[in-house]
């Protein structure tokens, strides 16, 4: 018989290998960032645009499914965060959207403001779009500063269960070191996937060249940030919830705790951490080595998704509240109500033929490396 924690857990699940193709597709962002650094030329930025291009709508549909799966599931996290640290979220969604706005209008005809000014565009929502999300999801292990009082619902008039406890909506995430992290962590991350994907799908040697190069240049910061990170928060004190009682405190080294406690957990993360480096090393190692991003890409998926099942897993909060531990949200007490995440999961059975669909389309734009004669004969290039 299916539980109502069995389905909780199942749609954290759910929630967090969302957010480990998130990250993945966040190369999309990374490549934008390189635009005037790493091509050198009109045309070689004409080339890197258009090779984007035919992947920022993966991206921009997976942030939005992203978002609608945790308001669907865990609806008392929407409210909270996207009510309360809007600040953040308005200036990641803005970002997306100039990033829409970028790649639609930057060669239609009669655009007056350039390409370059669009491209400027894709430049910032490289840079604020990847850096801003480590940043939002770092704070699901240092935690926010948020109340939540369910009774207010009873408030005729200001019936609001959350709020938020300073001016800055979420911009103080800003100021915490391991949030930065984090935010930097996944920037590099971007740009270290942009560039193997480069080496992958480009025809163009020069640019492969200084792809390699630039490899260098971002995956080495990655790695130190990533760890800055990843051991700041082992070594770190976590916000487990009494799995009888409810109550929230904290407690040392919870998260190192976790991945103990959960071996698969521990495993997977392990395995991707080895296959991203895999990807990475090979590149460095061989010219002749050009599949790093599937590597990467997928170690990735399995790295960030096993980081995110260990904050909402094993009796954790994975939103904590600074002001009043009993305020943070966990997986119980966050969650849909049992019938509607009952409903969604049957709606969920069809995400393997979405998967399934997305790896075709992926193969049959991407049969035959991308060179500039290709974009040239493309009546509808960017």
């Amino acid at each position: 018989m299916i539980t109502y924690s069995f389905l909780q857990h199942y749609w954290w699940f759910i929630i967090s290998l969302l957010g480990g193709l998130l990250a993945f597709l966040l190369f999309v962002q990374g490549g934008q960032s390189m635009l005037f650094s790493l091509a050198k030329t009109e045309d070689e930025r004409r080339l890197l645009v258009n090779t984007l291009g035919r992947k920022w709508e993966f991206t921009f549909t997976t942030l939005v499914t992203f978002g609608g799966a945790f308001f669907a599931s865990f609806p008392l996290f929407y409210s909270t965060s996207f009510g309360g640290a809007y600040w953040v979220w308005m200036i990641i969604l803005f970002c997306f959207t100039l990033q829409a706005v970028s790649y639609e209008f930057q060669s239609k005809p009669g655009n007056v403001f350039g390409k370059n000014t669009y491209r400027t565009f894709l430049f910032v929502n490289g840079l604020l779009g990847t850096f801003l999300i480590g940043v939002a999801i770092a704070t699901f292990f240092t935690g926010s500063d948020f109340v939540v009082n369910k009774n207010n619902i009873t408030q005729q008039f200001a019936p609001v269960i959350s709020s938020w406890g300073n001016e800055w909506h979420g911009l103080e995430a800003l100021l915490n070191v391991r949030n930065l992290s984090l935010g930097l962590a996944v920037f590099f991350l971007a740009r270290s996937l942009a560039v193997l994907f480069f080496i992958n799908r480009l025809n163009h040697e020069t640019l492969e060249a200084r792809s390699r190069k630039f490899l260098w240049y971002n995956a080495i910061p990655f790695v130190v940030f990533f760890l800055t990170f990843v051991i700041w928060t082992l070594l770190s004190d976590g916000f487990a919830v009494n799995p009888e009682t409810g109550v929230v405190s904290l407690e040392e080294y919870k998260y190192f705790t976790n991945l103990i406690e959960m071996p698969i957990i521990l495993a997977a993360f392990l395995l991707g951490v080895v296959a991203v480096l895999t990807g990475v090393v090979g590149t460095w190692i061989s010219s002749k080595f050009k599949k790093g991003i599937w590597f990467a890409g997928i170690g990735t998926v399995i790295t960030v998704c096993s980081l995110l099942l260990s904050v909402g897993y094993n009796n954790t909060a994975y939103y904590p509240a600074t002001p009043d531990l009993q305020s943070s949200l966990t997986i119980f007490n966050s969650s849909s109500s049992e019938f509607t995440l009952n409903a969604m999961s049957i709606v969920s059975l069809i995400i393997p033929v979405v998967l399934a669909y997305i790896f075709y389309a992926w193969r049959s734009m991407e049969k035959n490396r991308i060179d500039l004669e290709d974009v040239n004969n493309d009546h509808h290039a960017y």
